[in-house]
């Protein structure tokens, strides 16, 4: 199952495994195409085009899909109540996880945060 979003999708454990343990900076933002996730997709995919976050790698997944229990089972996740699941990844640890809406800056702030801006 994927997402009608301009972003790389995550479609099993196996490559979202391999995005992790690849090390570099990764958001995933896991949802459905819903009113707290859709602008959250947007905020992805304008940061994403502007190339300020070039060393980051931003994917989607869909929240009922099978694989995204990978997410839900996150520690940093369990008391999450609303959608979309977002974690942040940094050297196959996550670094941060937020859930419900955010706007672009909220994301850009944790992107700062625990990533850096590209120099």
């Amino acid at each position: 199952m994927t997402l009608p979003t301009n972003l790389e999708h995550v479609e099993n454990e196996e490559t979202l495994k391999k995005l992790i343990d690849s090390g570099d900076p990764l958001m995933v933002c896991c949802g459905r195409m819903g009113p707290m996730c859709v602008p959250v997709y947007g905020v992805m995919e304008d940061l994403q085009k502007s190339g300020s976050y070039d060393h980051v790698r931003f994917r989607d997944m869909a929240f009922d899909s099978p694989e995204a229990a990978y997410i839900k089972r996150l520690p940093e996740c369990s008391s999450f109540r609303g959608l979309p699941f977002t974690v942040y990844w940094q050297a196959g640890k996550v670094v941060k996880a937020t859930s419900s809406i955010q706007n672009k800056a909220q994301v850009t702030e944790i992107l700062d945060e625990q990533f850096g801006k590209k120099e």
